[in-house]
């Protein structure tokens, strides 16, 4: 969806009606993003910034690395993790997206969202909704793959749901090895709890992620978090 005006004009937009009419600022902003196509401002600038963010993450990511993406709802990370699927297939890859979240119908709006047609990535792209989604059950989904595919994992909290399956700390590790020994880079849409506050930090980190049962988050490699707008992307091991 491409936006009629560069981000900071929509802002001077919204800055004019807050005056013309007085109405709060983040009331204005939402009525420019609504006018844009997007139910808020924080969906409008998520949108805006996500290119950007996935190419300078794509950037950083080499093959058995693990990635994660952290936000609360609707600040864009799993529209960022399809860019960047989309990224590595431009570039040659192979993709697969695994999703215990996503339908078929979610995902192909979700590409349409972005201005990319699903179809002309059919040869390199699968997507995997299946409810018995683990860590077992990807790697022998991922058998055969090419090495340096991407894998996007919608998301890591929803491993951890099914009592059958070994805990989520266990599936990390044995992710984390699969990945490293086959080149696969693999990235994790995180939730963050609730308790995290915009007020005392612009965007979440490491501490704000939600896990239910202890997970060493050092496994992964790079994160980058997403909040209103902005994206903070940085090492999680030195």
């Amino acid at each position: 969806m491409k936006l009629s005006a560069p981000l900071f004009r929509l802002k001077h937009r919204a800055k004019t009606l807050a005056r013309a009419e007085g109405i709060p600022r983040h009331a204005a902003l939402d009525r420019i993003a609504q006018e844009e196509g997007f139910q808020s401002w924080s969906l409008l600038a998520a949108h805006a910034n996500a290119g950007d963010a996935s190419q300078r993450l794509f950037a950083r990511l080499k093959p058995g690395d693990l990635t994660l993406i952290g936000a609360r709802p609707r600040n864009g990370k799993t529209q960022l993790c399809l860019r960047l699927l989309i990224e590595a297939m431009k570039a040659g890859h192979d993709a697969v997206l695994f999703s215990l979240d996503l339908t078929v119908a979610d995902l192909q709006s979700l590409f349409r969202k972005i201005g990319e047609e699903a179809d002309r990535y059919s040869d390199r792209f699968l997507f995997d909704g299946s409810d018995e989604i683990s860590a077992d059950y990807m790697i022998d989904r991922l058998e055969g793959a090419r090495p340096g595919t991407f894998v996007g994992i919608d998301y890591l909290q929803l491993l951890d749901q099914k009592r059958v399956h070994p805990d989520l700390s266990k599936q990390m590790s044995c992710l984390r090895s699969f990945a490293k020994t086959q080149g696969f880079t693999m990235i994790f849409i995180s939730q963050v709890n609730r308790a995290f506050d915009p007020v005392a930090s612009q965007v979440p980190g490491l501490d704000d992620i939600r896990l239910p049962n202890p997970v060493d988050l050092d496994l992964f490699d790079t994160s980058c978090f997403l909040n209103d707008g902005e994206a903070h992307i940085a090492s999680v091991r030195g």
